[in-house]
Order: structure tokens, then C-alpha cells, then sequence
């Protein structure tokens, strides 16, 4: 069963042309399926108006740039080119809308980009609170979530009421319970649950019906639980940096390969971008907005009005996944994270948290070398494990 899982979770990743969003369309006369782009939109309106939400991320490197490169200096990160590559072979030529959520300044463009290339598709860019007021915050996001939801049930031609907002909360509720206990036993138990196919788990997430995944995931844990492995001298590392472009697959089966157990990462971070359930009491579009502002997740792309607490954000994630050192693993170009990086590279080496880091991007093609850092890295956390007993 397990296999299986797997198996179906990678047919999904590996395919570029979406053939489960068309089925479902199929299967659904009337139905609308909206994209969303990283890291993070609140896929509940969109499944509350009828839509499928499919999260789009770049082709990787399975995926040939011709178009894409016409848009997009060289000096700009892969993803907005793949994907535009994906727009312009009309990969994406079935979705109804288009949500660009505030992520950084390439992602906004390229919500300009989409408006003037596909006129005809509802295109939106989701400004986020940039305050440290909790109440201020919620104001703000509450209105800007009730102008999306009346914008997109004009798309689809259904405005959900509160019970159906409810009902679609409920049902994200319970995707993040079984994402957390996803986590969590890959945390307690990492070489029974192999961050390649967690990976796989939860890009799949991105392009099928969320109770569908919720049934996938349930027998994938199930099936782990069923076949216990045997426990590897592997180290324990947290992977930071790659919440947005996605690495190529390649990539987190080299640094497994290479004597790493990956117990934390911000791979596919929309999935658990709110930490906590959101309420199903009061007001549905407040209690979204107040889970957004409220989330414990300390990310590049949410705005911290404590300059300092990036110094402990390393700190408190390895703590918490029981980690021994941190692989900061960020795309080429990628502002929010590069930037971001040396304060928290000087947080986690203040923590006595030894580091090391390196630039990908999500077609990338040769692994040798990350794998060598990656192992010599790997060798020398139990050096340091081992001089410090």
C-alpha cells in the first residue's frame, strides 16, 4: 500500500500537462479550477466557491525554457519563467483564475505579466498585513480576503455563505492535522518516512481534491506505521530557504543519500503556512484572517517586526525537530531568502549550530556536488557530536 501511495503521489508530481485538474473538470460539468503560486493563499475560499484549487509550481527540469526567457532577465530567478514556459504551451489554459500572493517583487510582476497575456482569466495579487499590530493586521487582511471571495464567486457564479466557508475550513482543518502528523512522525522516526516521499505527498496536495490527499495521506501513514525500517548513523538537519522555487527531487534524495536525516524544511510551505486549525466559530472570513496573523511560522515572506527574532528562529526549529546542524538551501536569486540568510546563519552559528549553504535551482540537473557537501557536512556533525560527549 505504501508503494502504491507513493507511486500515485509521483504520477501527479512528474505531470506537467495536469491531467488530474482536467479530470476532476471533467468529472465536475460547471466547475472552475483556480491556480495559486507560493507560498501561500487561503485555498478554503477557493474550494468554498466551487473552484479546485491547483498550486503552480515551475516544469523543474523536465521542462525546456524557450518562451519563458523572453520575460525575464537572467538574473531573475527560474520559477517566474517556468512557469510562464508552462502558460505559453497552454498547460494552463484550464484555469478560470489566478491568484499571486505577496511574496516577493517577481511574483508581483508576474501577476502583471498575466493580466496583460491571459485578459480573459481573473488575475489577483494578495497583499498581506506589513504591520505589527495583530488587530490593525486582521482589519486589513479580513477585507482583502472578502474582496477576493467576492471577486472569485463572480468567476465561478457561487458566493459561499458562512456555513460553506465553515464546511471548507473544516475540511483544511483536517488536511493540516494529517500534514502535522505527516511531519511529526518523519521528525520522531525519519528513516521510516523518507523526505522524498513526503515531498512527493505533499506536491500532490497541490493538484487534487484536498479529501482525496486526506485519504492518500491516511493509508501512506498507515502503511508506515505497517513497516518499520531500520534506523541509519544518519545526522539530523533542518533544510531552510526553499519555500518558494522548489528544489528539484534530485536534490532532497541527495542530501538524504548522502547521511542526512531531513527533519524539518519549508518545502511546499502553503500546506502549513498556518500552524494552528482555523477557528469554525464567529465570523469564517475573520477567523481565516485572525489564523493567518496569529500563525507561530516564521518565514522571509511574513513581515517580523522584531528584528531579533530572526537570530533565534534557527535556534527554536532545531530544538524543536531535535537537529544538529542547518542546510541553507535557497534558489538562485531568491531575495526573501538570501537576504534573510545571514541573520539567520548568525542566529543558528551564535546557537552553536554548525551550517553550511548552497544555491539551486529547480531545473537543475547534477546533484554530485550537493551530495558531497551534504555527506561531508554529515560527517562532520558526528565529529562534532563526538568531541563534545
Amino acid at each position: 500500500m505504501r508503494s502504491a501511495v507513493v507511486e500515485w503521489a509521483r504520477e501527479l508530481y512528474e505531470d506537467l500537462d495536469f491531467s488530474a485538474v482536467h479530470r476532476w473538470l471533467n468529472d465536475n460539468p460547471g466547475s472552475k479550477a483556480a491556480g495559486y503560486l507560493p507560498v501561500y493563499v487561503p485555498r478554503e475560499i477557493l474550494h468554498a466557491c466551487g473552484f479546485l484549487p491547483v498550486g503552480i509550481h515551475g516544469g523543474g527540469d523536465r521542462l525546456e525554457i524557450i518562451r519563458g526567457d523572453a520575460f525575464y532577465q537572467s538574473y531573475i530567478c527560474h520559477l517566474p519563467r517556468s512557469i510562464i514556459e508552462l502558460a505559453q504551451s497552454g498547460r494552463l489554459d484550464m484555469l478560470s483564475a489566478v491568484l499571486f500572493p505577496s511574496t516577493c517583487d517577481v511574483i508581483r510582476n508576474l501577476s502583471g505579466i498575466w493580466k496583460l497575456l491571459y485578459p480573459d482569466v481573473y488575475v489577483r495579487y494578495i497583499d498581506v498585513p506589513q504591520v505589527s499590530d495583530p488587530e490593525t493586521a486582521t482589519t486589513f487582511y479580513e477585507a482583502e480576503l472578502r474582496h477576493v471571495m467576492r471577486d472569485l464567486g463572480e468567476v465561478s457564479g457561487h458566493v459561499p455563505d458562512d456555513a460553506e466557508l465553515f464546511q471548507s475550513i473544516a475540511v483544511y482543518n483536517e488536511m493540516r492535522t494529517v500534514v502535522r502528523e505527516l511531519y511529526a512522525t518523519r521528525r520522531e522516526r525519519p528513516w521510516d518516512l523518507p523526505t522524498e516521499e513526503l515531498y512527493l505527498l505533499l506536491r500532490a496536495c497541490e493538484v487534487v481534491p484536498v479529501d482525496e490527499f486526506i485519504v492518500q495521506a491516511r493509508r501512506y501513514l498507515a502503511a508506515v506505521d505497517s513497516d518499520r525500517r531500520r534506523p541509519r548513523d544518519n545526522s539530523r538537519v533542518v533544510v531552510a530557504g526553499a519555500f518558494c522555487e522548489q528544489p528539484p527531487l534530485g536534490l532532497i534524495k541527495s542530501i538524504e543519500r548522502a547521511g542526512c536525516y531531513v527533519v524539518d524544511d519549508d518545502f511546499v510551505l502553503g500546506t502549513r503556512f498556518l500552524t494552528a486549525d482555523v477557528s469554525l466559530a464567529g465570523d469564517p472570513v475573520h477567523a481565516l484572517a485572525d489564523a493567518f496573523v496569529q500563525t507561530e511560522l516564521r518565514t522571509s515572506v511574513l513581515y517580523e517586526g522584531d528584528s531579533l527574532r530572526k537570530r533565534r528562529v534557527m535556534k527554536e526549529r532545531a530544538e524543536a525537530a531535535g537537529a544538529e546542524g542547518v542546510i541553507f538551501a535557497a534558489p538562485s536569486f531568491c531575495d526573501p531568502a538570501l537576504l534573510d540568510q545571514p541573520m539567520l546563519r548568525k542566529g543558528a552559528e551564535a546557537a552553536g549550530l554548525p551550517c553550511i549553504a548552497f544555491k539551486y535551482s529547480e531545473n537543475t540537473g547534477q546533484f554530485q556536488q550537493f551530495r558531497e557537501q551534504a555527506g561531508t557536512f554529515a560527517d562532520s556533525l558526528k565529529l562534532w557530536n563526538a568531541g563534545a560527549e
